[in-house]
């Protein structure tokens, strides 16, 4: 119990400690922030997020942009001219006694008219279009939450490597106590005579080791903060704390390697699919050239001239045909270059088939190792302690000299960070597994705006 009592008052302390480091650099903010949170952030607000909502939006108004074609054109025109008294000869106005009668005075004209277009058949090219639109949005929505999936994943590196950079610290500055202990003894002891003045030297030398060190990663912890903090939004000067139990949680009770699974999640994947299926349509898009276009066709006409004539509910209704025989020679170029783009999709999609089996066989093998490593690391620190005691001891009693003892001392901090960055890496490859299995964002049950 003891034991345990003193373990949390020194965590405790360089809790503290890097608390009080943080205020002196300027940051004014600091909460603690659960991965959950972050990704949820990232997903709804970072800049990557909002292009991906963006570009989904204009598929949806491109779609319902080639629907309305779906609709009759109709369209209405007015016109009123002063003419400057046109000459008018009008044949008819001849007498049969052969005198004529006297031109008309004109000088204005009104028109009105009313056009209404509805296409019949064009080949189906029309609802061709429609649907080829149509798996361009879905594909566009996949791409979307893929976007996502990506992102979620940025965080969680961001996420492990800030951890990381906060554990270095704080067993960094537990180090340099030590250190600058060892060389508050040793100065004593130089003093005395009992020890000489190369062994103080080594022991300087160590303090000033470890401190470069120290700002080393004071640096890393600022730079992977600011990272993090612009991706979601916050503040320049909030600080992310992590609370280290989310990595206590053994997660290889989750771990299901499945490739077909991993097939039917990736949405990247499922968007290729959706290309195929709209480069098929571009294909019947294209052939529809070789069909002629049939429209329906009606009208309304209103004029007057002025003196002259007055025409009033002129209505036309009829069917229009149009084919353009030079498309017969043309159009097989088109049908072409729309078959191969489809060849290009099918094939991509393929090779995106073979590399996602790949990325999961690898994360899974990822993920087995840095559990194994995770143990070894454990191990480490029991034995690099042991080593550095027993070390300490023979220095005591004039068996090791200095180099033995700073040597030991670096390879336990060594020991105890390796081990730090091991439990960040087993949730970093199990994430990475999932991201893998396209089922990252979905293992945490998010808020999406």
């Amino acid at each position: 119990m003891k034991i345990n009592t003193l373990l949390l008052l020194f965590l405790f302390l360089g809790l503290s400690n890097y608390a009080q480091d943080t205020a002196k650099q300027g940051l004014k903010d600091s909460s603690t922030l659960n991965l959950k949170e972050a990704i949820e952030l990232a997903i709804n607000k970072s800049n990557e997020a909002s292009l991906a909502n963006t570009k989904t939006q204009t598929r949806s108004l491109e779609l319902q942009s080639v629907k309305n074609n779906q609709y009759p054109d109709f369209k209405i025109s007015g016109q009123y001219l002063r003419l400057t008294n046109a000459s008018i000869n009008l044949k008819t106005n001849s007498n049969s006694g052969g005198t004529a009668n006297a031109a008309p005075k004109v000088n204005q004209l009104m028109l009105g008219q009313a056009n209404l277009n509805l296409p019949l058949f064009s080949g189906f090219k029309l609802q061709n279009n429609i649907n080829l639109s149509e798996s361009l949005y879905q594909a566009e929505l996949a791409n979307s939450s893929q976007t996502k999936e990506e992102i979620a994943m940025k965080v969680v590196e961001y996420y492990a490597n800030l951890y990381r950079a906060q554990k270095a610290v704080l067993l960094i500055q537990e180090n340099l106590k030590s250190a600058e202990q060892r060389v508050k003894d040793f100065t004593d002891l130089e003093k005395n005579g009992i020890i000489a003045r190369n062994d103080l030297l080594k022991a300087q030398l160590q303090e000033s080791k470890v401190q470069l060190t120290l700002d080393e990663a004071h640096k890393n912890v600022n730079v992977l903060n600011y990272y993090l903090v612009n991706l979601l939004k916050l503040s320049d000067d909030y600080t992310i704390g992590i609370d280290e139990h989310q990595f206590d949680n053994n997660q290889a009770i989750n771990v299901i390697r499945n490739e077909e699974e991993a097939l039917k999640n990736r949405k990247d994947l499922e968007a290729l699919h959706f290309v195929e299926k709209a480069s098929n349509y571009s294909i019947k898009v294209a052939r529809s050239g070789y069909f002629p276009s049939l429209n329906l066709v009606a009208g309304y006409t209103a004029l007057n001239l002025e003196n002259v004539v007055t025409v009033g509910n002129a209505v036309n209704l009829g069917m229009g045909i149009s084919y353009n025989l030079s498309s017969i020679f043309k159009n097989g170029k088109e049908v072409k270059i729309a078959k191969s783009k489809a060849l290009e999709t099918q094939q991509s999609e393929a090779v995106l088939t073979e590399n996602i089996k790949i990325q999961v066989q690898q994360a899974f093998e990822n993920y087995t190792l840095s559990l194994k490593q995770n143990l070894v690391y454990e191990q480490a620190i029991a034995q690099s302690s042991e080593n550095y005691r027993i070390v300490k001891d023979k220095y005591d009693n004039g068996l090791s000299n200095t180099n033995d003892l700073l040597e030991a001392d670096v390879e336990q901090l060594n020991s105890k960070i390796n081990y730090a960055y091991s439990r960040a890496n087993i949730m970093l490859k199990y994430y990475e597994m999932l991201s893998a299995s396209g089922a990252l964002t979905s293992s945490f049950n998010l808020t999406k705006n």
